[in-house]
């Protein structure tokens, strides 16, 4: 399966929350499928960021061939990556893949990246106008959308009306290309993907969770903070990251005593950023996106199987 062949589908993603082995699902894909990876987590686009964000590069290499990945290590701390900046790297990376017949496989939990591609958020670099935000934000849904329309009446995607800050973007961008603010991005490439989701039952989540936070913890995570740290990375910044980085600065510091205490608050802040994903997901699913879920009971080699076994039947 590659993207010239498939005129329903051109791409796949793969997502879910965290510590679901979502990154062995989409390697496995891309192999069976002629494609590469590009990655849609927030932390592992940043160099050095290895053991806490759990790149696990490793995992890329099936039957000792290595599968390629786009969006890793592509940045520096104290650098700030945005949704914009991950958008735009995003259809850069898709455009190749495309452009050497393979199939671009989209591996990730985090929604927001996720989001920005599959529903086109109008992301740009605009210039502030406070003025003009509060003027959009008092005035009514069906006259701000009624006005995109008649601004733009090619609007590919008419469920944009029906978000308040979706329209409101729109028009801000309006009017910062009438005030002859540069506004240019990367055209956005056709994007048809076929989404696949996978999680498990909620125990399983939660054990997967601990014995993944055990083993970061056992194999350097805490050196890795404390490296960055000597680099001249901020507290302030490493924190900023969350997470993983955040509490392991607080142990660092000081203000967390003791290594179980660092374990026991940040497994409960791990298993509540991993139900704020699935909130996320459902989120899109109820603004009209399509998410074929896996079956929650299998184990991984199964899922794999079954993930496969979806895009097989794909009409191609």
């Amino acid at each position: 399966m590659s993207s010239s062949k498939c005129p329903e589908y051109n791409s796949v993603i793969v997502l879910g929350p965290t510590a679901v082995g979502k990154t062995s699902i989409g390697v496995a894909l891309a192999h069976q499928f002629n494609g590469e990876i590009i990655s849609a987590d927030s932390r592992q686009t940043y160099r050095h960021l290895d053991i806490g964000s759990g790149k696990d590069l490793d995992e890329y290499t099936v039957d000792g061939l290595q599968i390629p990945y786009h969006l890793i290590d592509i940045i520096d701390l104290p650098d700030e990556y945005t949704v914009y900046n991950y958008q735009q790297d995003f259809y850069r990376a898709f455009k190749d893949i495309q452009s050497r017949g393979k199939l671009p496989v989209v591996v990730g939990g985090t929604g927001m990246y996720i989001d920005a591609i599959v529903r086109d958020y109008q992301l740009v670099n605009l210039p502030e106008n406070p003025e003009l935000h509060a003027k959009l934000e008092a005035t009514p849904l069906e006259e701000l959308s009624a006005r995109l329309l008649e601004l733009q009446p090619d609007l590919h995607t008419k469920n944009d009306l029906n978000e308040k800050d979706r329209v409101i973007k729109a028009l801000e961008i309006i009017e910062a290309k009438k005030a002859g603010y540069d506004t240019t991005s990367i055209e956005r490439p056709e994007i048809k993907p076929f989404i696949i989701g996978t999680t498990l039952d909620r125990p399983k989540i939660w054990e997967n969770i601990s014995i993944r936070l055990r083993e970061r913890l056992d194999n350097g995570m805490l050196q890795e903070v404390q490296s960055i740290h000597d680099s001249g990375i901020t507290w302030e910044r490493l924190e900023k990251l969350g997470l993983e980085y955040r509490y392991c600065s607080l142990f660092l510091k000081g203000d967390l005593k003791t290594k179980e205490q660092l374990y026991d608050e940040l497994f409960i802040a791990i298993r509540q950023f991993a139900k704020r994903q699935e909130t996320w997901f459902r989120m899109m699913e109820k603004k009209g996106v399509e998410i074929h879920w896996l079956s929650h009971n299998q184990d991984k080699k199964a899922r794999i199987e079954e993930a496969v076994k979806l895009l097989q039947q794909l009409s191609l």
